[in-house]
């Protein structure tokens, strides 16, 4: 069996006190995702998701420490693929999409972005997600430093 390796990010911001996730439409696949690519001799996990995310939508994101979520599926037979994700925040939410593999890029709200994706691989991503969100947020508001753009669990999602 060969194997495969990838590395992404889910990418998030906040606009108007609501979380938001960026979602690519994959031109070849024709289901939205998350950016992700292969990893490079002597790259690191980190060092390819963020290639890879500023490749495919042109952003430079801020990697959220003790985010690091894995998956594995069977793309083709005797080929197992691992992709490990990352969470990041972008401050620049101006996206130019990588025109050779993404065909549509938008960003949803995270509280419905699980009904934006058809794997149940990227389904359970969103809720670690989201419950890694709810927990930063939940942590500076207890220490009276509000998230950005005073994000509260209800824009998260529940």
């Amino acid at each position: 069996m060969r194997k495969e390796k990838s590395c992404g990010a889910l990418v998030y911001r906040t606009k108007n006190g609501e979380v938001e996730l960026l979602l690519l439409k994959h031109r070849f696949g024709g289901h939205w995702s998350f950016p992700k690519g292969h990893v490079e001799e002597g790259e690191t996990e980190v060092e390819t998701a963020l290639r890879e995310v500023h490749e495919e939508t042109g952003l430079t994101i801020q990697l959220e420490e003790g985010f690091r979520q894995s998956v594995e599926y069977y793309p083709r037979p005797n080929i197992r693929k691992q992709v490990v994700y990352f969470l990041g925040y972008a401050d620049d939410d101006r996206t130019r999409r990588q025109e050779e593999e993404i065909s549509e890029i938008r960003w949803v709200p995270l509280k419905s972005a699980h009904r934006e994706v058809i794997f149940r691989n990227d389904k359970n991503l969103i809720n670690h997600a989201k419950k890694f969100l709810r927990r930063k947020f939940f942590r500076r508001n207890e220490r009276k430093n509000p998230a950005p753009a005073q994000t509260d669990s209800r824009t998260i999602g529940e």
